[in-house]
């Protein structure tokens, strides 16, 4: 089974979790901001694979929880990558800036040591290709995700783990060929301390 329809089932099945929960939901909790430095890859899907190879990325988060179920996102991602589609494989840089809503769910055993906040969401942004060492145009893209995950509570300790569907346009490398649509898989996982 690939990737893709994973993600699909796992999607489905966050949504509706939320969904019941938000119904459930109270209007106690915190807003205000969070910051998040995540780590993760880049996985090409489709014909992203002949593009470019899988990148290791980083990425920093900046989040207004505007209510304990609804949070706005606004990220940026550096990834290093190499384009296999050309000569000796120069190494690539793509970067990623886009802004999202979240539906968060409730967390799951509030008050435990152990806890769990499942969360789905989807946003928008661009995309730009840039070679490290080549005297090359970058390339500027429209880009759009959906994306599911949840934040893992050990006391305070919070691990969140994202996952990310991209849809994003594509511009030749080379300069070369029609632009088209193109997708990849996009893993994160970042560790923060609550204050309580």
């Amino acid at each position: 089974m690939s990737i893709r329809p994973l993600l699909t089932i796992a999607a489905l099945g966050c949504i509706v979790s939320i969904t019941s929960d938000l119904s459930a939901q109270t209007t106690s909790g915190t807003s205000g901001w969070e910051f998040l430095m995540t780590s993760g890859a880049v996985v090409p899907t489709g014909h992203q694979r002949d593009a470019i190879k899988t990148g290791k990325l980083s990425a920093a988060q900046v989040t207004y929880v505007v209510q304990p179920a609804l949070a706005v996102t606004a990220t940026m991602g550096w990834a290093r990558t190499n384009d296999i589609a050309s000569a000796g494989d120069p190494t690539l840089d793509v970067f990623t800036y886009d802004v999202s809503a979240e539906l968060r769910g409730t967390r799951w055993n509030d008050g435990g040591d152990v806890t769990f906040r499942p969360f789905a969401g989807g946003g928008a942004g661009a995309r730009s290709y840039n070679y490290r060492n080549l005297d090359v145009d970058a390339t500027h893209n429209a880009a759009a995700y959906g994306s599911l995950g949840g934040d893992l509570g050990i006391r305070r300790v919070q691990l969140r783990i994202e996952a990310r569907d991209y849809v994003t346009g594509f511009k030749p490398l080379a300069g070369v060929g029609a632009p088209d649509t193109r997708n990849d898989v996009v893993m994160m996982v970042g560790v923060r301390i609550a204050t309580r």
